[in-house]
């Protein structure tokens, strides 16, 4: 469907999983950046800027590219009340983390970028989540199981004993799990890119 090189600015096998339904052939590169946000920016904007550095970093990894090249970055976040929660360094944190979302409603926020030549379109979704309460055996034995220090607010929507507890979702599902297919695909028609 699409002649162009896609490259995702990313190894996050979620990522690579989400993008593989577009049906659109890509690669991906890692781009291993300092995802540490500046606290006087907007979330929005340190979400954005980060998902660009990840993508002017892996053009910059390219042997070759050329002006059919466009490369993805994004970066996801998990918003409570306006306190981003990114990945939990250990599992205090990743327990103090799912004991606060508990029983409530947070928003997760996916910044991404498309980056072709000098061309740069940057980008946000958010998608509302709620949580029913979870006691703390059961939020213990949810990060026993499914290790979830690599994601943002130390959760994975699509982990199986999480669907246990997702009472309430308004937006778009795959911008949880780390890519806004509908919002990337709309994107990139409007650039002429599919």
């Amino acid at each position: 469907m699409s002649k162009l090189n896609i490259v995702l600015a990313s190894q996050s096998p979620r990522r690579r999983e989400l993008l593989e339904l577009m049906q659109i052939p890509f690669t991906a590169i890692a781009a291993d950046i300092d995802e540490t946000f500046n606290p006087d920016l907007p979330v929005t904007r340190n979400i954005t800027d980060i998902a660009e550095k990840k993508a002017r970093t892996v053009i910059k990894k390219l042997t070759k590219s050329t002006a059919d090249t466009v490369i993805l970055g994004a970066d996801t976040t998990v918003v409570f009340g306006n306190k981003p929660l990114g990945k939990p360094s250990g599992r205090e944190e990743a327990y103090a983390m799912l004991e606060q979302l508990q029983g409530t409603s947070h928003k997760v926020m996916t910044g991404f970028a498309l980056l072709q030549g000098t061309l740069c379109h940057t980008d946000c979704a958010t998608t509302l989540v709620e949580f029913s309460p979870m006691t703390g055996k059961e939020i213990s034995h949810y990060i026993d199981t499914q290790q979830p220090f690599d994601k943002a607010g130390a959760y994975g929507i699509q982990d199986p004993f999480m669907s246990c507890f997702i009472r309430r979702i308004e937006g778009c599902y795959y911008n949880v799990v780390g890519l806004p297919l509908s919002h990337i695909y709309s994107v990139m028609r409007t650039m002429g890119l599919v």
